[in-house]
């Protein structure tokens, strides 16, 4: 038996060669997989054969003789039952509520439609390759963050450390904003909506809107008083909030059983979680077009501000965006793409979720500015009202003349117009004494201009808005169910990210682990359920995530593009994909990201630095939000999830430089191991003279089986 192509051959190697030391020892492998991985040249083993004492020229393929074992299989690995089960997991995590309350309002801050131009040159730029990477060194790993950057280069392996405990920081609040979700969606079912009108007091035989509702309005009231029960500030905790404490529980429990089985359970849960949410951003997005002043929101949403893409913080903002849409660094797209077959092809998979990412955001932008426009136009309305009336007044007391008001006006039939032509006359004619008149200008565009985000977008602007709608606790119900999914879907991500370098480390049951960390991640939660919760999940969500995460993805980067090599890795990837991705990726791997990544850096230092570092207290005497400073405990706290966060990263750095720890190689790919042992126990059945000392490498037959197809020979530099 012949092995014929040069590709599946052993060269002959001197004794002093590793392969030969190992071969004369009795000694367990321990050689690191990061050191066998460098001996690895590429080759096609499906197209390989080998000759059986066949006629020159006559071939038959390996497959035939000696099948090939599926590396995929023989680790255990469990996988994805089909492609859309992994697309529709990577879509709900990448895809969830900044796409609905974080997009639309940089959108509207930056220059409307030409904020796009920034976003989509980033997501070409930074989005796109980076997802990639992910993608491509979890497939190719088949490991989740820890293992693979254990893998990659041990010496920063602290990289997976980090990313898993900023995912748990992130999990933390962000399973909170489901619970409020939740809450919502089950005080939806009532009508009319509890949110839709301020309470009445007893006030001995009088009754009187209660004062702080009227101050601020009913859904912020609702928002503030009835649903967080907020105190005055972060140093008041005010005890545990026990409706939220409950809701915080259910989410935990919805998310356990999620996951519990790994991707078993939680592939199922996302052909409805990931699909359901675009159901109902259709469904709002007709319904929001039907309604008047629609189009005035979507109008003002896209129309372009060109001078505000000359602006430095618009791009800085555009970065972070694409950064945070995509997941990148979490170790949630690592650890699903580890569940892929080798072959996959992850360069379509990063495309499509991109762009299925990007039109979600551009999509939920419209939903949210069609029902922001009528709101807007509502609320302009009531304006034009309330100060008709005030005009009125002033016209039966004789403080304005009746000859100030043009003679076509009906007060009757007021229109927005009509009203700016009165407000204009009178301006004109009592230019002395208008302020004192306290009459508001009442333009459409001042409602639209009023910029919200975040939970103020979701449980302020958009329930208000939605008490307007008829049938109002319907489309109550399918926005809080559909938050609940899109935050499901995200929080999926997290866990498994949190959970899969852990079960590639230990051996421990999924389910056990899955448990034991939902229960711990409900008790560290109740921080959030306090009183003063809400200003605990904005220091969460402003100092846990961005900058740890951005220094977690520019190390992934240098680690693949300039430690492992871009041009190896390319390699790897014409390998594992069957055709050798475009050049456009080595320069963007190599040069462009690092760059822009290494800018956001300094411009998050820098934002960090001269920003005061605060929060927005609800001061309940006003009814309005305050700024207040951090207190230096709280400072402090903020600081210290930023240092915890990245610790790792020169801990294990010294640990592995100075040999105080293992390099974790032999944790990382069990398969790969295996495979190795049996290659060196058929070596031990073999002639050892036929092998090493006397006969041509072709005359040998290769030991190696043809899915592993290592050439022993010296590591290439690393370029």
């Amino acid at each position: 038996m012949v092995w014929a192509p040069e590709s599946l051959c052993v060269a002959a190697m001197p004794k002093n060669t590793k392969v030969t030391q190992r071969e004369h020892s009795n000694e367990p492998v321990t050689e690191s997989v990061a050191d066998l991985l460098s001996l690895e040249h590429p080759m096609d083993y499906k197209s390989s054969q080998m000759s059986m004492g066949l006629s020159p020229g006559s071939t038959a393929p390996v497959k035939a003789l000696l099948p090939s074992p599926d590396p995929d299989a023989e680790d255990g690995r469990p996988a994805w039952n089909n492609k859309l089960e992994y697309i529709l997991a990577q879509v709900g995590f990448s895809v969830g509520l900044g796409n609905v309350w974080r997009f639309p309002y940089l959108c509207q801050k930056n220059g409307g439609g030409a904020y796009l131009v920034p976003y989509f040159i980033l997501l070409l730029l930074i989005g796109i390759p980076l997802f990639f990477l992910e993608l491509a060194v979890g497939q190719r790993i088949r490991r989740g963050s820890i293992g693979v950057w254990n893998y990659v280069y041990p010496q920063l392996g602290g990289i997976g450390v980090s990313s898993l405990m900023v995912c748990g920081f992130v999990g933390l609040y962000y399973n909170v904003i489901i619970g409020w979700s939740i809450f919502y969606f089950f005080q939806s079912f009532q009508y009319p909506l509890p949110w839709a009108e301020c309470p009445i007091q007893r006030n001995g035989s009088q009754a009187i809107v209660v004062p702080e509702c009227e101050k601020s309005s009913a859904t912020t009231y609702f928002w503030y008083r009835q649903t967080l029960n907020i105190t005055s500030s972060i140093d008041d905790t005010g005890g545990l909030n026990w409706k939220m404490t409950l809701s915080l529980l259910v989410a935990w429990i919805m998310v356990c059983l999620a996951v519990i089985k790994g991707i078993q359970s939680s592939g199922k849960v996302m052909y409805f979680s990931s699909l359901f949410p675009y159901v109902v951003l259709f469904c709002f997005l007709v319904r929001g077009l039907l309604l008047k002043g629609a189009v005035d929101g979507i109008a003002h949403m896209f129309t372009p501000k060109l001078e505000k893409m000359l602006e430095p913080q618009v791009w800085r903002e555009a970065a972070t965006q694409v950064f945070f849409a995509l997941g990148l660094g979490f170790g949630g797209v690592i650890a699903f793409s580890s569940y892929n077959k080798r072959d996959n092809n992850c360069h379509f998979d990063a495309a499509l979720v991109s762009i299925i990412n990007f039109v979600t955001s551009i999509l939920a932008t419209l939903v949210v500015f069609a029902v922001l426009g009528f709101k807007a136009n509502v609320m302009n309305e009531k304006c034009v009202v309330e100060n008709a009336e005030k005009i009125l007044g002033y016209l039966n007391t004789g403080v304005l003349s009746r000859e100030l008001i043009p003679p076509h006006i009906n007060f009757s039939h007021l229109t927005s117009e009509d009203y700016a032509e009165m407000y204009g006359v009178i301006k004109t004619v009592k230019e002395d004494s208008f302020g004192q008149l306290g009459l508001d200008a009442c333009l459409l565009e001042d409602e639209l201009n009023k910029a919200v985000q975040g939970t103020g977008l979701a449980f302020i602007a958009f329930t208000e808005a939605m008490t307007h709608f008829p049938a109002s606790p319907f489309w109550s119900v399918m926005f809080f169910f559909m938050l609940i999914n899109l935050g499901l879907g995200s929080m999926i991500g997290t866990m498994t990210g949190i959970t899969t370098p852990i079960l590639d480390a230990f051996k421990i049951r999924k389910e056990i682990l899955c448990v034991v960390c939902c229960i711990i991640a409900f008790l560290c939660g109740l921080l959030f359920v306090q009183r003063s919760g809400n200003y605990f999940v904005t220091m969460f969500d402003d100092y846990s995530a961005g900058l740890p995460l951005t220094v977690v993805v520019i190390l992934e980067n240098i680690s693949v593009a300039w430690i492992y090599g871009t041009k190896r890795f390319m390699q790897d990837l014409e390998d594992m994909l069957g055709f050798r991705p475009y050049a456009f990726y080595y320069y963007m791997w190599r040069y462009v990201s690092p760059a822009v990544l290494v800018v956001l850096i300094a411009a998050t230092v820098i934002e960090m630095a001269i920003s005061p570092a605060g929060y927005n207290a609800w001061v309940e005497a006003e009814g309005a939000e305050r700024f207040h400073s951090y207190p230096p405990w709280a400072l402090a706290m903020a600081y210290a999830l930023i240092v915890v966060a990245m610790l790792p990263l020169p801990i294990i750095y010294i640990a592995r430089h100075f040999n105080l720890i293992s390099d974790g190689s032999n944790k990382l790919s069990v398969s790969y191991r295996k495979g190795m042992m049996k290659d060196i126990s058929n070596l031990e059945e073999q002639d050892e003279q036929r092998f090493i000392l006397s006969k041509n490498p072709s005359e040998a037959p290769s030991p190696m089986p043809a899915h592993i197809a290592l050439t022993w020979a010296p590591a290439a530099p690393r370029r």
